[in-house]
């Protein structure tokens, strides 16, 4: 299988993903404000997850830019990573229905440190079939942001049980953190 078909799955399932997500947004049954600003919620938690969404498929269309070939491994752990960005729709409603309740933003919390690790081992799997040497390896380092997101991920799923607020603080900075789309590899040619 060749990159670019690679490249051209992953797009389709993120964009399924993103149209899952919205038609969760139901609209309110009222037409007053009021009945639109009771939706917040549910329009926060959508907020977040597309944000989310949109930055993973714009790190991983810079780093499958960068990549020169791929392997069977390359292609589990893109499952791998696709499996996990595949439940946000479902944590994503869970926590918006339930206005940010314990569990839910537990769940959520467990689905984003997943798809982290799984990105992490996605791009170091690139990194070993390219080489130490590569400039594939050289663009993406030590890869200190993707460690620190792992990390509060971590963290913040048990501050879930003081507030899940506390929890979805964290998330939202670690997605402010990758707001900047990641640049390592726009420049490898």
């Amino acid at each position: 299988m060749t990159k670019g078909r690679l490249e051209a799955f992953s797009d389709g399932v993120l964009a399924i993903i993103i149209t899952i997500m919205v038609l969760e947004l139901k609209p309110p049954h009222e037409d007053s404000v009021q009945a639109i600003l009771s939706l917040w919620p549910k329009f926060l938690s959508y907020l977040l997850s597309f944000v989310n969404i949109a930055i993973y498929w714009n790190n991983h269309h810079h780093m499958f830019q960068a990549t020169q070939k791929i392997n069977g491994v390359v292609l589990w752990l893109n499952a791998h990573l696709l499996f996990w960005l595949s439940l946000i729709p479902f944590v994503t409603a869970w926590m918006g229905e339930n206005y940010f309740s314990t569990i839910p933003t537990i769940f959520y919390g467990i689905v984003l440190l997943m798809s982290g690790i799984a990105y992490y081992f996605l791009a170091h799997s690139l990194q070993r079939l390219h080489g130490h040497t590569s400039t594939f390896s050289k663009a993406l380092k030590n890869d200190r942001k993707g460690k620190l997101s792992v990390i509060m991920y971590a963290v913040a799923i048990p501050l879930s049980f003081v507030h899940p607020m506390i929890a979805f603080s964290m998330f939202v900075v670690v997605t402010l953190m990758w707001f900047v789309p990641d640049r390592r590899f726009e420049n490898i040619k």
